[in-house]
């Protein structure tokens, strides 16, 4: 077996992971050093692939060898316009969230070291998650990522990390239990059709009836609603994330939580196109009420982090809004979305969590005239902030922009309804800048030391790509655009045709 592109860049952080390990505990710098260094280097060979993939597209780095013959499943890596850039995400975001961390697990669990290899051994399953073409080997690292986070919250979090940890555990239990009983359904269907397969490319042609399809669609959509997180299935979100490190509340919003909305485009459309039609109407539904409740819900927080996660619930909902609008517009502004959210969101994350570490309180109340004390911290917070709410010049004004037009074209009411979530988003995030960083300085904030180096190096890629991508987005887009094709055609729907009034004259 030769090793191919996407199995080295899964192996590499793997093998960091075990070598971070294998380091002895008393040198927790080195243990440190080491997986910065290897998530930089995975940093350096995803952005080769990236650029070979615009260059000569997925073919390049197809793999596919036979795993367990008797069920048809096979180790099966390939890369669509999605895939590449999530992927992207996932290598970017983590050696940030590395150094945003250094410090971070001291008061953990276990050693430091354990927590920044579990770091690393999260990363190298995404990875695999969004390169995976067969169904069953999705589904056996999609199960997998919830070990790493698992630890990640219950043992370096808060004072309720292990309620957390488990809440967030039974919750994804749940959903994956559903979607094994939908892959074993396409196995029977896949064994009845000849010989088994798990093949994406060969699942994708079966012919199944209409009951099936939807069912098994249902099992699938069930669990990535609950990774998404959408509502009514959010509700271990802001207890995970808030009771989380912020580097690990990132990797979980920025990255894990991604899979739900990655396997909606790849798995729930690629699989059940009449399906997904279907159960169109229902889902907006749902999207809208994530996008509007989520947005309520954070303005009523009084704890930055649990804001921060009910934040990322409305987002989420203009993503799912975005992929069943089914159109190319309202789907290539989803998948732009997933990568621009988890540029702001670990922006807002990050700096947040910069704010809890000198103060040692999340609590709003606990706070005030920051910016007098710390320029530069309540500087980057507003820049995060700013982003977060999509402000036009920053990057996810461009993909909520796409969205919310993509999905007028066919669903006017709903997407009318969803621009009430924007000024929502204004008010709960200026609200929160006011009430942290502005009016007098509280007492115990009139020693609140600035930014060090190691936190605005930290910082500073996430805010150059947010205002890059949101001069300059067409590199990101250029890499999508494909993919949202080669979807749509499958699906079976077309953008409608622009209505151009005709005047009187013109008759």
């Amino acid at each position: 077996m030769n090793i191919g592109w996407l199995t080295l860049l899964l192996l590499l952080p793997f093998v960091g992971a075990i070598v971070t390990m294998l380091v002895p505990r008393a040198k927790a710098l080195l243990a440190k050093q080491v997986a910065l260094g290897f998530s930089l280097v995975t940093l350096v060979l995803t952005a080769i692939v990236a650029i070979g993939y615009n260059r000569n597209g997925p073919e390049d780095y197809a793999e596919t060898y036979t795993w367990i013959k008797a069920f048809g499943a096979h180790y099966a890596l390939g890369l669509d316009g999605v895939g590449v850039v999530l992927v992207v995400l996932t290598a970017l975001l983590t050696p940030i969230v590395l150094i945003a961390s250094w410090n971070d697990a001291q008061n953990g669990r276990w050693s430091e070291k354990s927590f920044f290899a579990w770091i690393l051994g999260l990363e190298a399953l995404s990875i695999g998650v969004f390169a995976a073409t067969d169904v069953f080997l999705f589904y056996v690292l999609f199960e997998a990522t919830l070990i790493p986070m698992y630890f990640l919250i219950g043992g370096f979090g808060g004072a309720q990390r292990s309620y957390a940890a488990v809440k967030f555990l039974l919750y994804s239990l749940l959903g994956g239990l559903l979607m094994l009983a939908s892959v074993v359904g396409l196995y029977v269907v896949s064994a009845r059709a000849g010989d088994p397969s798990y093949l994406l490319s060969d699942m994708m042609k079966l012919d199944m009836s209409q009951n099936t399809e939807r069912w098994l669609f249902l099992g699938f959509m069930f669990a990535f609603a609950v990774k998404a997180p959408m509502v009514p299935f959010h509700t271990w979100l802001p207890d995970a994330a808030g009771e989380a490190t912020p580097g690990t509340s990132v990797l979980l919003v920025g990255i894990l939580d991604k899979i739900g909305t990655f396997g909606m485009i790849r798995f729930c459309l690629g699989l059940f196109p009449n399906a997904s039609e279907w159960a169109t109407p229902v889902v907006l539904v749902l999207a809208l009420i994530s996008v509007l409740y989520g947005a309520l819900l954070a303005i009523g927080q009084t704890d930055i982090k649990r804001l921060i996660a009910y934040t990322s619930i409305s987002h989420f909902g203009f993503i799912v809004m975005g992929i069943f609008a089914l159109t190319s517009q309202g789907l290539t502004g989803s998948t732009l979305y997933m990568f621009n959210h988890g540029l702001s969101t670990a922006a807002l994350f990050l700096v947040a969590g910069y704010l809890i570490s000198r103060r040692g309180s999340a609590r709003i109340a606990d706070y005030g005239g920051v910016e007098k004390v710390a320029p530069v911290l309540a500087g980057t917070f507003l820049f995060a902030g700013l982003s977060s709410l999509a402000l036009p010049g920053m990057s996810p004004f461009i993909s909520e922009f796409m969205v919310l037009a993509g999905t007028f074209s066919r669903h006017k009411v709903i997407a009318v309804i969803a621009v009430v979530g924007i000024v929502l988003a204004a008010l709960y995030i200026l609200l929160m800048y006011q009430r942290l960083m502005t009016g007098p300085v509280r007492d115990g904030i009139e020693k609140l030391k600035d930014l060090n180096v190691r936190e605005v190096l930290a910082i500073a890629p996430l805010m150059v790509l947010i205002v890059g991508l949101g001069i300059f987005p067409k590199p990101v887009v250029d890499i999508i655009k494909p993919a949202v094709e080669s979807t749509m055609q499958h699906v079976g729907v077309t953008d409608k045709a622009p209505q151009i009034p005709v005047t009187e004259g013109q008759k």
